[in-house]
């Protein structure tokens, strides 16, 4: 299985979908709620969309053999949110890790496979105990904000999987939504 950094390609929103799909992200997002309430309602915006082949063009749906990648869609320009598809071929996935802001999920096309984690003292440290494996088909939706973001997402799969997310940061600056890899002991 693959785990390195994703290879991350920077596109413009090309399709009208897409540009369709930022403007009510940017309603939603310029009402100023916290950030839970925020991930629940871009999701409802995001649902409608997913599975919808005018969405993206041929060039965002592209994978790359070494590792899941990252297509940047759009960023806005206050750094309020970016809106990226993660193109993951089968055995791809991510290290266990959380995020730097709120986000939002949506499974275009396949499926991907979560791995959900909870922080727990140990001793002197900590460990990772898992707390639900979740498979995500095609035209499922999650939303979460930090803490309690923990997991690993993978390909399990035999076809590519595409999704969608939506972070509230910006991830052109950034480059990676992950704001910390979790090298601890932890439930398989």
């Amino acid at each position: 299985m693959t785990t390195a950094n994703p290879a991350t390609v920077t596109a413009p929103p090309t399709t009208a979908r897409l540009r369709s799909l930022v403007a009510e992200i940017r309603e939603t997002v310029n009402r100023g709620l916290p950030p839970e309430p925020t991930a629940y309602m871009v999701a409802e915006r995001l649902l409608p969309h997913l599975g919808r082949t005018d969405l993206l063009t041929d060039a965002q749906c592209e994978g790359d053999p070494g590792n899941y990648r990252q297509h940047v869609l759009h960023a806005e320009r206050d750094g309020s949110f970016s809106v990226v598809a993660l193109v993951w071929l089968p055995g791809q996935r991510t290290p266990v890790h959380d995020h730097v802001s709120w986000c939002v999920t949506g499974v275009h096309r396949g499926e991907e496979h979560e791995r959900r984690y909870r922080l727990v003292p140990h001793g002197p440290t900590a460990r990772l105990v898992a707390t639900g494996d979740v498979v995500n088909p095609a035209g499922t939706v999650a939303a979460f904000a930090p803490p309690g973001d923990i997991h690993l997402v993978s390909n399990s799969g035999t076809e590519p999987a595409l999704s969608l997310h939506v972070y509230g940061a910006d991830i052109a600056r950034l480059g990676t939504s992950i704001r910390r890899v979790y090298d601890l002991p932890a439930d398989r």
